[in-house]
């Protein structure tokens, strides 16, 4: 059975050190995908914008600054609040979001409580699926046996 962790939010886009505005998002966790975790930006485009990143970097970004390249996210206060920032960089540009640290945190939490750390492997099924591909089928015995006799005698004979 698999699971899904969902949170909507409303996230602010940073447009410069005065400005921001609100943007609509859904955080999701899916088990079957345990190493990932989804964001789905809801903008006035026609279609939402979907970023995918590490769960072990949200993680470690509620406590401290990580990350490199195209997601880094840290902890910060604005104007009293506590946020994580989360930059993101694309081909397309770039977006500094600020998101609510509280929120975030017990999104976190949730999934951790559902996939563990260190357990993730376990969900993949990688066991099973190299497991079902590597057994044998009826057919295998077919491939297995010398379709052709041997030119050679059998038992001495010429």
């Amino acid at each position: 059975m698999h699971t899904i962790v969902e949170r909507e939010l409303e996230l602010k886009l940073v447009l410069s050190p005065e400005r921001s505005i609100p943007v609509p998002a859904r955080l999701t966790y899916r088990t079957e995908d345990p190493y990932a975790v989804h964001i789905t930006f809801h903008i006035t485009s026609d279609a939402p914008v979907y970023w995918t990143f590490a769960r072990d970097l949200l993680v470690e970004g509620v406590f401290r600054p990580c990350g490199q390249g195209d997601v880094r996210i840290w902890p910060t206060k604005v104007e009293g609040n506590h946020v994580i920032c989360v930059a993101l960089t694309s081909p397309d540009g770039n977006a500094l979001l600020e998101v609510p640290s509280a929120a975030v945190a017990v999104w976190v939490e949730r999934t951790l409580r559902v996939v563990p750390p260190g357990t993730e492997t376990a969900r993949l099924g990688i066991d099973e699926g190299l497991a079902e591909l590597l057994a044998p089928l009826p057919a295998d015995d077919l491939w297995m046996s010398d379709p052709w006799p041997s030119d050679e005698s059998q038992d001495g004979e010429n």
